[in-house]
């Protein structure tokens, strides 16, 4: 029997993931998951952390300096890095070892039965310039699919595949760079950006091939960080992730995901750290996020590619997170034409002087799919600028589309005790659909300056206090 290398800091009874199914076996619809009341709630969260195994790795290490790596030489370490991750594959499997020290290098492609591991004081420093990111690669830009620059570290229809060690990933990204991309100071980048956003957008209204979807050079459109785009058993494992263009971790279409043990921290624009699309069975434990938006952002596609597609993000666990700025905590959508649903929060601390909202489930109505069977619980609110729980189904392109979404509602928020927000709740429904069922139990919500803001939403509280006075009972509005 082939030794293996025991992953991560902690014991075998906490992980999970599922090792199930190419995303072709992802088509079956599962069975919702039972929403269940009072202490067993987090039952459903069990049987899904109970499937979830993150990937091994046979005991073989290919480390880079032996394939002509060299700190002063990006394009020899790129070159190692890329022998030594097909080394490692032809021979089954094993390590691809960054030894301590600072590595420049351009794109990463993994392939399958590798994990690109960091070990402590080492340093991967990615390269701005976006010809290191070509040829193209199948992607989705904001939920729609593309041929696209290639995410700084990319896989496509690998499995078992793995990012881990202390180490770090740099993406440099700043105003000089990418994250001028989305700036309108200089005008050719900003009518290019505005002209390929556009023109993408009608092609994916029109079921136009995939392949025929050619962005790249002159569309400024950036990339993610790191992307496992159609795979099975992902395991990103303790780096440190700063600069990244956009999006921070991303699989899409994936199944049997764990992100455990990462710290994020990037402040550009659209710098969401972990944004599970149209994926199942993902596990976010342990991770440390300051964030220039959403520090975690569920999503399934854009309107009508996403419906094309028709994968929802489903069987999702955070826990024991930290959350210090960004757009929201856990958010769920804009992207979610595929359909969310089954996602367990529990555990995390959210808030401080930056972050705007703790809970945030945002959609339209041109969207479709749905938002459902949400569980957040046992979570200290630090403080947020906005709502705790903002739910709103006008966000984006907001109302008087032909396509609102089937449902938003099955929330259940427990135990959440938060110290400082604008509005406890802050809930807005369409004209057409209603949020229906949001329960809030046993929470508490001190220094609410403006109390709820309730638009066509049902909600029950029960034992639930508003600035020290209770707040129970069922209201709709």
């Amino acid at each position: 029997m082939i030794d293996e290398w025991n992953q991560g800091p902690r014991d075998m009874a906490r992980r999970s993931v599922l090792a199930g199914g190419l995303v072709a076996a992802m088509a079956a619809t599962l069975p919702l998951v039972a929403a269940v009341t009072g202490e067993d709630d987090w039952a459903p969260a069990r049987a899904i952390l109970a499937r979830i195994r993150p990937p091994r790795f046979p005991r073989r290490d290919f480390d880079i300096r032996r394939h002509g790596a060299d700190p002063a030489n990006q394009a020899k370490t790129s070159a190692a890095i890329r022998d030594a991750i097909a080394a490692c594959a032809k021979a089954g499997g094993g390590r691809v070892v960054i030894p301590a020290g600072l590595w420049p290098t351009g794109g990463i492609r993994l392939l399958s039965r590798v994990e690109l591991h960091l070990e402590d004081g080492a340093t991967l420093r990615f390269s701005t310039d976006p010809a290191n990111y070509l040829p193209m690669v199948l992607t989705r830009f904001e939920g729609v699919e593309c041929m696209n620059y290639a995410p700084l570290i990319y896989a496509h229809e690998a499995h078992d595949i793995a990012i881990t060690g202390k180490g770090r990933l740099e993406g440099q990204a700043d105003w000089t760079n990418w994250w001028n991309w989305i700036s309108r100071k200089d005008e050719v980048i900003s009518s290019g950006r505005r002209a390929a956003q556009k023109r993408l957008a009608d092609m994916a209204a029109k079921d136009a091939p995939v392949a025929d979807r050619i962005m790249g050079p002159g569309a400024y459109l950036r990339p993610s960080f790191i992307q496992p785009y159609n795979c099975r058993n992902v395991l990103i494992d303790g780096p440190t992730i700063t600069g990244s263009p956009m999006w921070v971790i991303h699989p899409v279409l994936c199944s049997n995901v764990t992100v455990r043990d990462v710290v994020i921290q990037s402040l550009g624009p659209n710098s969401d750290g972990c944004d599970p699309e149209s994926c199942r069975d993902v596990l976010i434990e342990g991770c440390d996020f300051t964030t220039g938006d959403d520090c975690i952002a569920i999503k399934s596609g854009r309107n009508r590619d996403g419906r094309r597609v028709a994968m929802p993000s489903e069987n999702i666990v955070v826990q024991q997170c930290r959350m210090r700025d960004g757009h929201g905590g856990v958010s769920l959508g804009s992207e979610a034409s595929g359909g969310i649903r089954n996602v367990f929060v529990r555990d995390c601390r959210m808030g401080g002087s930056d972050l705007l909202r703790a809970l945030r489930l945002k959609t339209n109505s041109y969207r479709g799919g749905y938002i459902e069977n949400i569980l957040f619980r046992d979570v200290v609110v630090d403080s947020v600028k906005e709502g705790v729980l903002e739910i709103s189904l006008l966000y984006g392109e907001g109302p008087g589309g032909p396509n609102p979404p089937r449902r938003v509602g099955g929330v259940t928020m427990r135990n959440v005790r938060s110290s400082g927000s604008l509005y406890a709740l802050d809930i807005q429904g369409d004209a057409s659909l209603k949020v229906d069922d949001v329960t809030i139990i046993d929470c508490a919500f001190d220094n609410v300056r403006k109390g709820n803001q309730l638009v066509r939403a049902e909600v029950e509280a029960r034992g639930v206090t508003i600035n020290g006075r209770a707040w129970n009972g069922l209201g709709q509005a």
